[in-house]
Formats: structure tokens, C-alpha cells, sequence
């Protein structure tokens, strides 16, 4: 978060692996992450990066809400958690040796590291939730909507709390190379930290990036009843689906355009209601100029007052695991009354004539705010928040 307002970047060249001679050799890594600061040596070594990333996050949402598991009944505590890929990196790891060493050798924890719906059933096990249990994929829209179904099933009476968002660890040599053969990531090698460069003109395609975004929902009455640590309230959230193109969104933005309608509609709130958007924000040509368009559309006159930036400019494009992130940022925003910059913004883009908050944080009342995820697919889902008032 003291990052983000800074406007400082997360994007460098990459480490993990060997990128020399690539077309694209800067991503957003997690940096020093370690694994063993919620999981023994013995438990790591069997679960996929990105299960390890979904357990950290999630263990510091439950810590800051001041869960106890054991004073619940446990089968009132679900978790729903998003991915858009899994476990890529144990893909990549087991189809070496296979090709190398041959099929006896690949690892028999190599289905279990893989698959999508590990992290669920690990967080599970490992905080003993043991309520409504699995996993979301619908591309870069999985985390917004893992927590759109866990606000229904909260609504449905089917469970007390969840813990819900999204997990990615895709940067990875297969999923650097696919998105690079794609021609979606920017190439600004020589200017890793100024690549992502959301809504300005001289954009070229998204950073790659990998982490986790978790947080606790539960329904107020609970939240309340137990004095759990609340930060704002989770009043609406919207669904849609382009129809249009497997990885192009409509270019009249008809699906985000019914995204946020429907998360408003949801909410029980007016365009006027809202003062901030965390946008999708990839840094690709036709995202960001969609993604105003659609703001335009469903704000009227009111898109002019509104104030809008991407977390993506920093922290690169978490696929699966954006939505979860991004809503902390959007959360601390109605929380502290103070938003975050779009960084990198220089040149404005006529396409995209809106407030996006260049380079500098903006110290303004937030009452109401929404996150927008747009997914390969054409899957869009929206988040709508409102400032918490007891």
C-alpha cells in the first residue's frame, strides 16, 4: 500500500528463469517471498507456488480479521478462491522430466501441485474450514468472481463466512511464452519499472505478473456479533459475458458496460454514488480504451467526476489473482479516504479522456468504489464497496 501510493513499481527484469534472448524479459515477480512463514519445509516442498501464495494471503486475512476457526462451527466456513491457470509451474517442472527422464519419473505429487482447485482444499485442511469448498476459473475475471459467488452463497444462508479472491504464479518460461507469442506484453525491456503504463497513449501490452489477494467475507450480522475487523461493506456485485471474441472485448464494451450496471443495480446504488474505480487497467490498446468507453457509457456525465486508477500499473497483471488484489487497494481507498496513482501516465490518449490519477496519490472522500475484472473469454465481473458505517 506505501508502494502503491508512491507510485512506485514492482516490475523488473525477471529472475526466476533464464530470459535471455526473449522478446519480453521483465515481469512482476513476488519478491523474497517465503513460503515458510505459514508452512513447515515438508508441506512447501508438495504444493505449487501459487497454492503456496493463496495460504500466505489467506492466513493473513483470517489473522486480520480476528478469526478463531475453532470458535466457529466449522461447517458454516467456506472458501472459494480463483485461479486462471493453477499450477503452472509444476506443469512446466513435470512435462521436462517426462520428456527427459521418462514417465516413471514424474513426481506423483505432480496432479495435486497442478490442479486449480488445490488451493481451496488446502486452505481448508490447513485452517479446518469445512463448509462450501471450490475453485473458480474464468481467466483474468476469477478472483472478482470467486467473491461474487461467495456473496451469493452468503446471501443464500449456505455459510457464515468465507474466505474468497484469487492466487496466479503463470510467470512461468510456458506462460511468459505464450503471452508473448500473443504480442500482449510490452517489450520495454531497457524500462522495466516504466512498461505498464495504463490509459497513456504510448502504451504496448500488459506486465505479467504473480501473487495472491484474500480476504475474509462474512455476513454482517456475523461479523458484528463476534466484533470481527471490518473495513468496508461488500454492498453489490455484477456478471456478464462479451459473446463476442476469445481474447478481444467488445470494442462497445458491452459486457463491462453490463458488469458495473449490474453490480450498481446489486448494490441498490446510483453512478452519482460511486467516486472512485479501480479499474482493470491492463496497459493494452484495446482494454483501456474499451474500458473507458464502457465507463462513459454507464456513468453518463458523471464519468467526468470520477476518479479511476489501475493497481496493474505497479504490480503488473495477476491474471486469476487480480480481482483479490485489487480490492484491497479499492477497500483502503473508502477506508482512508486516499487513492492510489495510475504511475507511468505522460502522454494522454484521446480514446481514453478520463481522471486516472497520474503519478500522484489523491486525497479525496470515498464513499462508494468499484473493481472491474475483464477475462479472456469475454467473462467480466464487478465488485461494488461502500465505506463502513456501524
Amino acid at each position: 500500500w506505501k508502494n502503491l501510493l508512491a507510485g512506485k513499481s514492482g516490475v523488473a527484469r525477471i529472475t526466476r528463469f533464464d530470459v535471455t534472448g526473449w522478446d519480453v524479459q521483465i515481469g512482476a515477480e513476488v519478491k523474497g517471498f517465503d513460503p515458510l512463514k505459514w508452512l513447515d519445509a515438508r508441506e512447501a516442498k508438495r504444493l505449487d507456488r501459487f497454492v503456496q501464495f493463496g495460504i500466505g494471503a489467506a492466513a493473513q486475512a483470517i489473522e486480520d480479521a480476528r478469526l478463531d476457526p475453532a470458535k466457529e462451527d466449522r461447517s458454516r466456513l467456506g472458501v472459494i478462491i480463483g485461479s486462471g491457470i493453477g499450477g503452472l509451474e509444476e506443469l512446466d517442472i513435470q512435462e521436462r522430466r517426462l520428456l527427459e527422464k521418462g514417465h516413471s519419473r514424474v513426481s506423483p505429487f505432480f496432479i495435486p501441485k497442478m490442479m486449480m482447485n488445490a488451493l481451496c482444499g488446502e486452505i481448508a485442511m490447513k485452517f479446518g474450514f469445512q463448509g462450501p469448498n471450490f475453485g473458480v476459473a474464468s481467466a483474468c475475471a476469477s478472483a472478482n468472481h470467486a467473491v461474487c459467488t461467495a456473496v451469493h452463497m452468503l446471501r443464500a444462508g449456505l455459510a457464515d463466512v468465507f474466505i474468497s479472491g484469487g492466487s496466479e504464479a503463470a510467470l512461468t518460461p510456458s506462460g511468459l511464452a505464450g503471452f508473448q507469442s500473443l504480442k500482449a506484453l510490452s517489450t520495454r525491456n531497457d524500462a522495466p519499472e516504466r512498461a505498464s503504463r495504463p490509459f497513456d497513449k504510448g502504451r504496448d501490452g500488459f506486465i505479467l505478473g504473480e501473487g495472491a489477494g484474500v480476504i475474509v467475507l462474512e455476513t454482517m450480522e456475523h461479523a458484528l456479533e463476534r466484533g470481527a475487523t471490518i473495513h468496508a461493506e461488500l454492498a453489490g456485485v455484477g456478471m456478464s459475458a462479451d459473446a463476442y471474441h476469445i481474447t478481444a472485448p467488445d470494442p462497445a464494451g458491452v459486457g463491462a458496460v453490463a458488469s458495473m450496471r449490474n453490480a450498481l443495480k446489486d448494490a441498490g446504488m446510483k453512478p452519482e454514488d460511486i467516486q472512485y474505480i479501480n479499474a482493470h487497467g491492463t496497459s493494452t490498446q484495446l482494454n483501456d480504451a474499451v474500458e473507458s468507453r464502457a465507463t462513459k457509457t454507464v456513468f453518463g456525465e458523471h464519468a467526468k467526476k470520477l476518479v479511476i486508477s489501475s493497481t496493474k500499473s505497479m504490480i503488473g497483471h495477476t491474471l486469476g489473482a487480480a480481482g483479490g488484489i485489487e480490492i484491497v487497494p479499492t477497500v483502503l481507498s473508502l477506508k482512508l479516504d486516499i487513492v492510489h496513482p495510475t504511475a507511468n501516465y505522460e502522454v494522454p490518449d484521446p480514446e481514453c479522456d478520463l481522471d486516472y490519477v497520474p503519478n500522484e496519490p489523491r486525497r479525496m472522500v470515498v464513499t462508494g468504489a468499484i473493481s472491474n475484472s475483464f477475462g479472456f473469454g469475454g467473462h467480466n465481473a464487478t465488485i461494488a464497496v461502500k465505506k463502513f458505517r456501524q
